[in-house]
């Protein structure tokens, strides 16, 4: 089955024909309506009434997340060369018509020709293609119990401020703390649907970062010559921290059959959708993280009290879950996405407190170190109501060091294999939030997954283990980035890229073609001394030259003439001060040296003649 789902404003149709013998009767139908989501469908070969049902839950999730409750099916033929026989078309429509009788539902006549006219919304979920047959193998009754059990949770929220004291939501003053409020209300809206584009879909656009892929599923990027750089250093940065701090790295599989006895339970333990596929007749999951992954390495580890806490990590080149359209938005929430992702295997609950107090303090200074402020973010606290009162001093210290007060939610039963769980937040444009960096303690894996390692009176035992995104997905750490420049643009402060980030460091621009040997030993000099270089050769005024270096954010831009290559001084045009310096190329590059001493370096991801360069249109 093939739906064209449309957001309107306004549809009106006409029956102009009968297509089909057996085409319905019109006895009195409406056929003007406003504010509606019409469902354009084809029925196909192979089609069957489980298949009106999933699309039924497909429907109702869309509906609930654009917040519209009428509907209009369209029998519409035109979606698919594989139409099934008309009779069964019909006996599936109207299937999918009586199970979705919560809504105000209205149908088309089927076997009709009919002429429309139709204006969509403008917002980027008002189209929605919905695909739907029995090789896709997505069952909607498989959905994880632990999203079942997401969706049932009763839980209490206060704030904690950095006197440890615990305020009920409704005496706390938020007139200081406006992100935090914002925060509070996001978690309890429970709507996370996005119906305006924000500001970082255009910027990374613009900038050549990365883009929809309409021949993929969706929420699945493509990433430009200049976002994969990007991607690629960040990447790396978050590797080195987590090497520094005693991460171990390995490498899993991304897909694992779902009925190894397991894995079968942590998949109803992890609130996540699941893309399932087949192969030879095995129905296998593609993984949502890294955890049970190395779970399953840990068996071949022979592991003591003395080795613990070790600490796994991979760099999940992907993790996919299958979130709601709706909530698919540019690089906020992706299907597919990169996810660092780092285990820490302690021997007791005292243990995995201290490494979590230290992995806090880790993924402050990485996040920190991908250019987003303290003030950008807010945390929130998770945990059973059994956790708390016996940890209260853990919440206390996570709610000092993170210097303001933070959003604590109290549950009253362990819903899931974490009793307690701590997330940065994100604060967009938009006033959504998404989650960075995370950290959980995760008392059940150790015994589901048989890890066991011999104590200290020579016993063995099930490890408590630590559950750390560092940074959180890649994708997502960029998306903060690109939306930080966004917000300068609005209050009129040019924005720009962190200098490690720029895809281009320094740009040489020759005033006339006898100067381009010059700009290539003087960028063969500064690539050497890990700076990415470029020249502009193109056969454009000098001035164009220097406006086309300021939409691509280029830091640093030089001219280079008769009188610079005397002097060996130039003309600097600093992107960030917004000001012309005068200096030398040396002085330059120790300028950027300075900037980027603690972070990685790639070299140029394109050609250092932009001439050469095929142009990126999107």
């Amino acid at each position: 089955m093939r739906i064209l789902q449309l957001h309107c404003d306004k549809i009106q149709y006409t029956p102009i024909k009968k297509e089909i013998l057996n085409a319905e009767e019109i006895i009195s139908i409406k056929t003007k309506f406003d504010n509606i989501i019409v469902a354009f469908i084809s029925v196909e070969k192979g089609d069957d009434e489980k298949i009106a049902k999933n699309v039924s839950i497909e429907l109702e999730q869309s509906m609930q997340t654009l917040g519209c409750k009428k509907l209009l099916l369209y029998p519409y033929s035109h979606l698919s060369s594989e139409l099934t026989s008309p009779e069964i078309a019909l006996c599936i429509i109207i299937k999918l018509e009586s199970l979705l009788q919560k809504f105000e539902i209205y149908r088309a006549p089927f076997g009709w020709t009919k002429s429309y006219k139709l204006e969509i919304k403008n917002h980027p979920l008002a189209e929605h293609l919905i695909i739907e047959n029995k090789k896709s193998f997505k069952h909607h009754d498989d959905i994880s119990k632990a999203l079942n059990n997401e969706s049932k949770i009763t839980s209490t929220w206060f704030i904690m401020t950095t006197n440890g004291k615990l305020h009920k939501i409704q005496d706390f003053n938020f007139q200081e703390h406006k992100n935090l409020e914002i925060l509070y209300n996001y978690e309890i809206s429970n709507k996370h649907a996005t119906k305006t584009q924000p500001p970082h879909i255009k910027l990374m656009k613009k900038l050549a970062i990365a883009d929809y892929e309409s021949a993929s599923d969706s929420g699945n990027m493509k990433f430009f010559p200049n976002g994969k750089l990007i991607k690629s250093l960040i990447e790396k940065y978050v590797t080195d921290e987590i090497a520094d701090y005693g991460g171990i790295e390995v490498e899993t599989p991304i897909m694992y059959d779902s009925h190894h006895p397991s894995l079968s339970h942590y998949f109803n333990r992890f609130p996540a959708r699941q893309y399932n596929i087949t192969s030879e007749n095995k129905q296998l999951i593609l993984r949502f993280a890294a955890c049970f992954g190395q779970f399953l390495m840990m068996n071949n580890f022979n592991l003591s009290y003395k080795t613990l806490p070790l600490k796994l990590y991979e760099l999940t080149r992907y993790s996919f879950r299958r979130e709601q359209s709706g909530e698919l938005v540019g690089l906020k929430r992706l299907r597919a996405f990169t996810m660092p992702d780092c285990h820490a295997f302690c021997k007791d609950m005292d243990q995995a407190i201290d490494e979590l107090k230290r992995r806090f303090q880790l993924s402050k200074k990485i996040v920190k170190g991908l250019s987003i402020d303290d003030s950008d973010y807010e945390m929130v606290i998770r945990t059973t109501e059994d956790f708390f009162n016996n940890n209260k001093e853990l919440i206390r210290y996570l709610t000092t060091k993170m210097n303001r007060p933070v959003l604590i939610e109290i549950w009253q039963d362990k819903f899931f294999y974490f009793v307690l769980k701590w997330e940065f937040n994100y604060i967009d444009n938009l006033n959504n939030a998404s989650a960075l960096s995370t950290d959980q303690i995760d008392i059940e894996n150790g015994s589901k997954f048989n890890i066991n390692f011999i104590n200290e009176k020579n016993n063995s035992e099930h490890p408590i283990i630590l559950h750390n995104s560092p940074s959180g997905a890649i994708e997502r750490v960029i998306y903060a980035i690109l939306e930080n420049s966004a917000k300068k643009i609005s209050q009129n402060i040019k924005p720009s890229l962190p200098i490690w980030l720029s895809p281009v460091q320094i740009r040489l621009i020759p005033i006339n073609k006898k100067f381009i040997d010059y700009c290539d030993n003087l960028a063969e000099q500064l690539t050497k001394n890990k700076i990415r270089v470029d020249i502009d050769d193109r056969h454009y005024s000098t001035s164009k030259k220097i406006h086309l270096a300021e939409t691509e954010w280029i830091p640093y831009v030089l001219i280079i003439g008769d009188k610079e290559i005397k002097s060996n001084n130039f003309s600097i045009r600093e992107r960030q001060s917004n000001t012309i310096v005068s200096g030398s190329a040396e002085q330059l590059l120790n300028t950027i040296k300075n900037q980027t001493c603690d972070k990685p370096f790639s070299k140029l991801n394109s050609t250092r003649y932009v001439s050469s360069r095929p142009i990126i249109t999107i």
